[in-house]
């Protein structure tokens, strides 16, 4: 199974990487949604973690455009806010199209069973 992560901090990039590899999980990256959308079109990620406030292009457009070309995609968005604060962002993103949300900083154990749950059930 691909998971795509997408985020501007390289450091929550590694991590993840390096989590989600330790789970037997292929990983592919981008640092901004614009070129996530480009990974995502060239390789299809079966789960695709999303920062939210990004540059180029931020987190909800991102998932807009995910949902519409691949439907059935699995979204993990995650923030830990802007201007506002990630509890007014995170909800957005569900209604955009996010299966689940988390603040950052998140657990780590949370979110690997968040992405066991969401593979799981496919």
């Amino acid at each position: 199974m691909k998971i795509l992560v997408i985020d501007d901090d390289a450091q929550i990039r590694l991590m993840l990487r390096e989590m989600l590899a330790w789970e037997g999980y292929d990983v592919l990256e981008a640092a901004n949604g614009r070129e996530g959308l480009l990974v995502q079109r060239q390789q299809a990620a079966d789960l695709v973690i999303t920062d939210l406030i990004m540059p180029e292009q931020e987190g909800l457009e991102t998932i807009t455009f995910l949902k519409s070309e691949f439907p059935d995609l699995k979204i993990i968005a995650v923030s830990g806010g802007g201007r506002v604060s990630a509890d007014q962002y995170l909800p957005m993103a569900q209604e955009f199209g996010a299966d689940m949300v988390f603040s950052k900083p998140f657990d780590i154990r949370q979110l690997s069973a968040a992405v066991k749950q969401l593979l799981g059930a496919q």
